[in-house]
């Protein structure tokens, strides 16, 4: 049995999964949040294993504590540790690789990639174009190769599903020879969830992924919306960062940018400062004064007039892109929902569609409003586009690239 090692490493944040190749099971996963903080909640979960006739041999066992972690290099001992106290043995099933997932990778990264230094040195230059990620990246992929020093180590990177784009759909039109010094470019992001969902719907319907005009919502804290014709990648809402798009908890989305010299000649605020507003103190959070979507259905219901508007804004955005895909890709065969926010929220995913039956799109109202788990369709039978729940593993399609690439 060989197991790779999936690491997301984030700013303040280390998330891992162990996850065995040959049958796709998750065997242990874990947190580690507040990095560098007086102490750090961490999380630890073994999942079962599966006899021969599919019977678990356990059920899902979570451990948690808290403790001070001061750095990326101080989490991945106390992961070392999890593995150690609560298992799987690493020394019994030592991971064969470790699979990164790194945000940003330009124009330069189209597929999985084996990490060397001149590929690091090459993450951290891009990180001009993602300071809030891919330094993060880069420090868990140190820190890895420094404990795991025998196995390769492969990124896997969000922008990579998106190097189909295009040339219309990912050039701005500003000056092309300043655009092109500075490597001003859409490149998409959340690639590897909307290429996992895009083909796990094919797989669900028993469709060819290649005959299938899909539209995926990736709706978190983040959300993007991909265009994807024949599992290609043509067209999605973030652009050369993940700020660009759809309402997010507390990301703008689209802006005028005019609004931005505007705000920075009558209210005094830098650039920094305009950074902080667009990223942080935007979004659901600017509107509403909070991020999560449940507290804005909550104040909905509440009746509160800023929370109505939050959603009306987010279900607006939504509305605006789809109606644009279909235009793209010349009507829709699938629409999938994934990611916190899509796979929960059946309010959303009901007013997102509500006006595109001129597009062959009509929801069941019973199936949209069931409570369950795993991948479904949420359209009638009769509907001409195939409307599904696709829940996301980001996981399990870095694993598969690093696997795919060894």
């Amino acid at each position: 049995m060989s197991a790779i090692l999936v690491i997301n490493s984030g700013s303040s944040s280390l998330k891992y999964s162990l996850i065995d190749v040959d049958t796709e099971d998750e065997l242990a996963s874990g947190l580690i949040e507040r990095i560098g903080q007086d102490a750090s909640p961490v999380s630890h979960t073994v999942r079962p294993e599966t006899t021969a006739d599919a019977v678990p041999t356990m059920l899902d066992a979570t451990y948690r504590s808290e403790q001070p972690v001061a750095d990326h290099r101080a989490a991945f001992a106390v992961m070392l540790e999890q593995f150690a106290a609560h298992g799987p043995s690493l020394e019994e099933r030592p991971p064969v690789a470790v699979g990164h997932r790194v945000v940003h990778g330009g124009a330069r990264f189209f597929a999985p990639t084996l990490i060397d230094a001149d590929v690091e040195r090459q993450i951290d230059e891009l990180a001009v174009l993602a300071p809030l990620h891919n330094p993060a990246n880069l420090a868990g992929i140190r820190a890895a190769k420094a404990v795991f020093t025998t196995v390769p180590h492969v990124a896997v990177f969000d922008t990579a599903f998106h190097q189909t784009l295009p040339p219309a759909a990912f050039t701005y039109a500003i000056d092309a020879a300043l655009a092109a010094e500075h490597r001003v470019r859409r490149y998409g992001f959340h690639g590897t969830s909307h290429q996992y969902v895009s083909e796990k719907a094919a797989a669900f319907l028993g469709r060819d992924l290649a005959d299938l005009r899909q539209i995926v919502f990736h709706l978190g804290n983040g959300a993007s919306v991909t265009a994807i014709d024949g599992g290609r990648s043509v067209e999605t809402s973030m652009g050369l960062t993940p700020l660009e798009g759809l309402v997010m908890g507390t990301r703008s989305g689209d802006l005028d940018p005019a609004a931005l010299v505007h705000l920075s000649r009558r209210a005094g605020l830098s650039i920094d400062d305009l950074d902080r507003l667009l990223n942080s103190r935007s979004g659901l959070l600017g509107l509403a004064g909070r991020s999560d979507m449940r507290d804005i259905l909550t104040g909905v219901d509440d009746g509160e007039e800023a929370a109505t508007l939050a959603f009306d804004v987010y279900i607006h955005r939504l509305r605006a892109y789809a109606g644009a895909y279909i235009a793209q890709l010349g009507g829709v065969d699938v629409i999938s929902f994934t990611a916190g926010v899509g796979e929960n929220a059946a309010r959303v995913r009901a007013e997102a569609l509500a006006t595109l039956g001129f597009a062959g799109v009509e929801i069941d109202p019973a199936r949209n409003e069931a409570r369950e788990r795993g991948i479904r369709r949420i359209s009638r039978d009769e509907s001409q586009v195939a409307v599904l729940v696709v829940p996301t593993n980001e996981e399990l399609q870095i694993a598969r690239q690093t696997a795919g690439l060894l």
